[in-house]
């Protein structure tokens, strides 16, 4: 077993080397092969499942659901203590902070009847704190990370009862930057954590004995050379209610086009380009992401407890909800950047309109806290419910 390391390291490395090129090709192979690609392992993922023969919006606990809640939490308290030290711990997923922005979440006045939910209810303006992070559990420079990147999104000032009673008028949203998850259940997902403890999260992928190549290649056709946290989209990939008895995924996508160079490549850019992208656009104008709602309206093709399927936009296209603004502003001082230690997002900030759905969701609302209060705690930085209205120097 003493060779599985080295190997893993040199996979490792070839993968940090393909990051440095991939710019000078992937809009091409995005362009050609990314949907045809999806849709034959969408149909492989499917063909794997078996129909448990669920209704809209029905949930199905797994055997053991709680045990392994358990082992993740415990396996990723333990890479977290072995990785940083008191005062500098960092999340132990969607790792990174490249940037810590304010924005404004604006419902739509042309949200349909039937979606008009929680707080797409009325149109009106909501403050927000967005975080744009890496994927995680290291903190590494940008051009070694895995290309998977992730948004929280925090509203402020959201009246009504809240799900979990740590933060009293917030509503958070948070996604990642491909369609599906790493995993398609906390099952698979504590094997994962396990091979990251152990250092070879990519033998998770495409263990012999135990393959999960199908949802490697899903992630690997999102995940890239990132420009910008600004400028790729963010999908939920777990279902949430949208009232009751209805389910609905979420995705934010931006609307313009355009598109940062990064720097240097193939040489190596500055650790931190994707912040100085970020800063670089938002100190030149506002940008605009288009939030969007996709309701379930097929059990098994949209299924609740299974995120490695992507819903299909033909079965039920997406529908704009809300804007996401984020104003021109400068957000790179070292005050604004250290108020995210401070914050904690989980799915589980929410109103009752849209509670979590699906395994991987009822996990969160564990693992989530648990290891934000393990992270605040080492670092003396306490949990604070943003209201908005904060200032920074």
């Amino acid at each position: 077993m003493g060779f599985l390391k080295p190997l893993h390291d040199f996979l490792l490395g070839l993968l940090k080397l393909e990051r440095r090129v991939d710019p000078f090709f992937r809009p091409a192979f995005d362009a050609l092969l990314q949907e045809p690609l999806a849709s034959l392992t969408q149909a492989l993922v499917n063909l794997r499942r078996k129909d448990e023969r669920l209704g809209l919006a029905q949930e199905a606990p797994l055997p053991d659901e709680e045990a392994f809640l358990d082992s993740i939490i415990r396996d990723m308290a333990a890479y977290m203590r072995a990785h940083y030290t008191p005062g500098n711990f960092e999340r132990a997923g969607n790792t990174k902070t490249h940037g810590i922005v304010r924005g404004d979440f604006t419902v739509r006045n042309d949200v349909p009847q039937e979606l008009r939910q929680g707080v797409f209810a009325e149109p009106r303006t909501f403050r927000a704190w967005v975080r744009f992070g890496g994927p995680g559990p290291d903190s590494p420079p940008d051009i070694e990370d895995v290309g998977v990147l992730s948004m929280g999104i925090k509203l402020t000032g959201v009246p009504g009862p809240k799900l979990l009673d740590d933060e009293k008028f917030t509503q958070d949203f948070t996604g990642i930057s491909a369609p599906t998850f790493t995993t398609p259940d906390v099952r698979e997902n504590a094997k994962l954590q396990a091979a990251s403890l152990k250092g070879l999260p990519l033998f998770y992928f495409i263990n012999a004995f135990d393959s999960h190549l199908l949802d490697g290649i899903m992630q690997g056709l999102w995940a890239r050379t990132q420009t910008s946290p600004l400028e790729t989209p963010y999908w939920s990939c777990v279902p949430y209610l949208l009232g009751e008895r209805r389910a609905m995924q979420y995705s934010a996508r931006l609307r313009s086009k355009a598109r940062t160079r990064v720097p240097r490549l193939p040489m190596r850019p500055s650790d931190n380009y994707l912040r100085e992208a970020m800063a670089a656009t938002l100190a030149r104008g506002d940008v605009d992401f288009d939030f969007f709602v996709q309701v379930q309206t097929d059990p098994w093709r949209m299924p609740i407890e299974n995120a490695s399927v992507r819903w299909p936009e033909k079965l039920s296209p997406p529908v704009p909800v809300a804007i996401l603004r984020l104003p021109r502003q400068k957000f790179d001082s070292p005050a604004q950047l250290a108020f995210a230690h401070h914050l904690s997002f989980n799915p589980w900030h929410c109103v009752p309109e849209h509670r979590p759905l699906g395994n991987q969701n009822r996990g969160r609302r564990r693992i989530y806290q648990e290891l934000s209060r393990l992270r605040q705690s080492m670092n003396g930085t306490p949990h604070r419910e943003p209201t908005g209205e904060e200032v920074f120097e």
